[in-house]
């Protein structure tokens, strides 16, 4: 048995353990709550969503609206992070207007888009491309400032300009900070994306754990958040070894 694999083990022992107690201690007191139920109830109301196809119908909007916001706000993002790095002139000129912008609480957006789309996963996905042009843009822009200078020396004697030097030189540098910032683009997305479906959107994970607690039905709510959380650490593993893969260890720092 490998070493990794044991440890993973024992990572797993506290959080079982805890789970284990508290299921003894609540059928112990025989304590009932609307905001908590035994993990076991809450197994079996994830079963349950699981067998009757709710879960996976509310898994695959969220994740398309959030996909389909990364798109659009990581590509606009990209974008502009390249041609800011490629051009410092451009990127001070800029940055007024970025520093303004960014800190807007995407969910203060929620009203405008409503006003502008209407329900539905125009709405939500307006709303996340928002947020993820940010995360890009900056992750972007700070991988064209890494880029080695005689690179772009190179790229100078060959006679390469325009979208040709961005394409051949500047964009393959510069990747393993984008994908460092699509990892975390693809987090905030799906953060979001649940947000807007609790405030505004009758879609998705976030509508049907609003739904959950408004019918005082703490098992299927818990059990929604805790899928929440698989699925955004399932995504970001899945992306980090996809990282290692193709860069090894380079962009890995914040």
């Amino acid at each position: 048995m490998s070493r990794g694999y044991l440890s993973r083990l024992r990572g797993l022992a506290l959080p079982v353990a805890a789970l284990l107690a508290a299921e003894l201690a609540m059928l112990a007191t025989g304590a009932q709550s609307d905001a908590f139920a035994r993990p076991s109830e809450i197994l079996r109301a994830m079963w349950a969503a699981a067998l009757d196809g709710s879960l996976a119908a509310a898994s695959a909007q969220t994740l398309g609206n959030a996909l389909l916001g990364l798109a659009m706000g990581g590509g606009i993002g990209l974008a502009c992070g390249l041609w800011f790095g490629a051009v410092p002139r451009v990127g001070r000129l800029s940055a007024l207007t970025v520093n303004l912008l960014r800190p807007l609480p995407s969910v203060a957006l929620v009203p405008i888009a409503m006003l502008a789309f209407g329900f539905g996963y125009r709405m939500e996905s307006a709303v996340v491309a928002f947020t993820c042009i940010w995360p890009m843009l900056m992750f972007a822009q700070d991988g064209v400032a890494r880029i080695e200078p005689r690179l772009l020396e190179v790229a100078q004697v060959l006679g390469l300009r325009g979208l040709r030097r961005a394409w051949k030189i500047v964009l393959p540098a510069a990747l393993p900070r984008i994908f460092v910032g699509l990892r975390l683009s693809l987090g905030i997305a799906l953060t979001i994306a649940v947000t807007t479906e609790i405030v505004a959107n009758p879609m998705g994970l976030g509508y049907g754990l609003s739904m959950a607690q408004q019918s005082l039905n703490p098992a299927l709510m818990l059990a929604l958040v805790i899928w929440i959380g698989v699925l955004g650490w399932a995504v970001n593993a899945g992306l980090l070894r996809l990282q290692e893969r193709l860069f090894g260890r380079r962009g890995a720092r914040p």
